[in-house]
């Protein structure tokens, strides 16, 4: 239930509240994701952190959403707003550029994003550009996540898998570069880059509602995004692999 906000520096933003079913690790994922295509180079809208207040929300008439916005005091997820926007629709069979799609691919199979579809494509066309939003179903190995003994080497095991779903991706019949793009992206999302996006994540989030509660302030979960991405980059050949069969199958 993302709501469009004016905050207080008078921007409008798309707001996704902590306190909806998808829980905070939603976004996170929503950083981490975001911060990372826009290293690899595509356009992802301003991320913000906003803060909301206790009583925002009790005037709220609808039972619902009051319960909602009552839950969500504190730190949310604001996305810059495109104004005038329109989302992109593959049946108007526009065309798109062969590189963007095999970048844009090749990255969503890296973090396991199940929501780039036909149905839901999560793209939107602003002054003649594709834009990427809602990245909160990827990572979605973190809602089962517990701190164990054996956890990393399960994390390893986990990335190391390919991404069968990424023959659903609506860009798919476009991506016919997508070795070249998987090795850029292997570039692009160096050690540092990776850091710097799970660094991104707030404190709350880590501990909220949305996934086991971890202990040490979130260190543990925060490790764990650290270890899964850099196992997945790692993976990333074998990944491009899949989707490439996956694209000779789609033309």
């Amino acid at each position: 239930m993302p709501a469009v906000v004016e905050a207080d520096d008078g921007a409008l933003y798309v707001v996704k509240f902590r306190g909806a079913a998808q829980g905070s690790r939603a976004l996170a994922a929503e950083v981490i994701a975001g911060e990372l295509a826009r290293a690899a180079g595509l356009r992802v809208p301003e991320l913000a952190l906003i803060d909301i207040d206790g009583g925002f929300g009790r005037s709220e008439p609808h039972q619902e959403i009051r319960e909602v916005l009552l839950a969500s005091a504190g730190i949310n997820l604001a996305m810059g707003y495109l104004e005038g926007a329109v989302g992109y629709d593959v049946a108007a069979r526009r065309p798109v550029p062969a590189d963007f799609a095999s970048t844009l691919v090749a990255f969503d199979a890296f973090v396991v994003n199940v929501d780039r579809t036909a149905r839901n494509p999560n793209l939107l066309w602003w002054k003649g550009d594709l834009w990427l939003i809602d990245h909160g179903a990827s990572l979605y190995w973190h809602h089962g996540w517990a701190p164990t003994i054996g956890a990393a080497d399960d994390l390893e095991a986990s990335a190391a898998r390919p991404f069968a779903r990424v023959g659903e991706h609506v860009l798919l019949p476009f991506a016919d570069r997508l070795a070249e793009a998987g090795v850029a992206l292997g570039r692009a999302l160096h050690d540092e880059v990776i850091a710097r996006a799970v660094a991104a994540v707030p404190e709350e989030w880590l501990d909220g509602p949305g996934g086991p509660a971890v202990g040490n302030g979130g260190a543990e979960l925060r490790g764990a995004y650290l270890t899964w991405l850099r196992a997945r980059r790692a993976a990333l050949p074998a990944i491009i692999e899949e989707a490439a069969r996956a694209h000779a199958k789609r033309v």
